[in-house]
């Protein structure tokens, strides 16, 4: 009799195990397709990190001649591959109060692609060629103007951690020597190294967070400065934020990549939109 309870028990164990073991994949189900259809409702980005192919004020610059046919030629057909995103809407790294001379210009490629523009950047060279593939139509400038000194560490007597600062700032690739490797990589390799998460994290690290190890006595002029190039990133979101956009759009944004960096952190918290993996066209 004993045995036959010990066995009715461990039946009725295993079948509401089973049944638990149900609910759970039938919970895990309903959570993984809930969160598919939140994704499909936000409007999806291709956030990309790009040098500067033209003049810039940025401490650090890429040797680029925007005027050689073999460099445009290259550019072009990574344009190529991100028009595969398909974008109905493309940012650029330029202020809003240049939109009516960015739109004009943009016009005038669409109409005649063989154009040369004086003083082009990646944003003739690129942006535009990545909408005309895509037969785009809109075209908006979100950067923000915002003084800030790359330098302060080094012009103040640093009490708060002048090794680690030092250290850093003597070799910044320390700790990603191959990024040390990208001066002599050719264009589309130095477009696969930008947008890689570790290197994007690197530029926040170099252009802002380092600075926190640098103030005098009871100041803060490191973490100050930071502060200001978190300012400047913020603004240029919320000029993201004031264009009309809906959950059919696809915005393409094309930025420097301490701007890309920003906005990868930005837009993986958003309610509003999901960054799609730029190596998916990247390739």
């Amino acid at each position: 009799m004993n045995n036959i309870k010990s066995i009715i028990i461990l039946v009725l164990s295993c079948c509401i195990f089973s049944c638990n073991k149900t609910i759970q994949t039938k919970s895990e189900k309903d959570d993984e397709h809930e969160k598919i259809e939140l994704q499909n409702n936000k409007i999806k980005v291709l956030n990309f990190a790009t040098f500067h192919m033209g003049f810039t004020n940025d401490a650090q610059s890429t040797e680029f001649d925007e005027n050689n046919k073999k460099n445009i030629d290259s550019v072009h057909q990574i344009a190529k591959m991100l028009s595969a995103f398909k974008p109905s809407v493309i940012i650029v790294e330029t202020t809003p109060s240049y939109n009516k001379i960015l739109q004009e210009n943009y016009a005038t490629y669409l109409k005649d692609s063989t154009i040369t523009f004086k003083d082009q950047n990646e944003v003739e060279l690129l942006a535009f060629e990545v909408g005309r593939l895509s037969e785009t139509n809109r075209i908006y400038g979100i950067d923000h103007k915002l003084g800030y000194n790359y330098n302060i560490g080094s012009e103040i007597i640093n009490s708060i951690d002048s090794t680690t600062y030092n250290n850093y700032m003597g070799n910044p690739f320390n700790l990603n020597p191959e990024f040390s490797q990208f001066e002599s990589l050719p264009i589309l390799d130095k477009f696969k190294m930008m947008n890689e998460k570790e290197f994007l994290d690197f530029l926040i690290v170099y252009n802002a967070d380092i600075l926190s190890h640098a103030g005098t006595s009871d100041h803060f002029e490191g973490a100050d400065e930071a502060a200001k190039y978190y300012q400047r990133n913020l603004r240029m979101y919320s000029n993201l934020n004031r264009i009309e956009l809906d959950k059919n759009d696809r915005v393409f944004i094309l930025m420097g990549g301490s701007h890309t960096a920003f906005f990868k952190d930005f837009i993986d918290r958003s309610p509003k939109y999901h960054m799609v993996n730029t190596f998916d066209y990247l390739k």
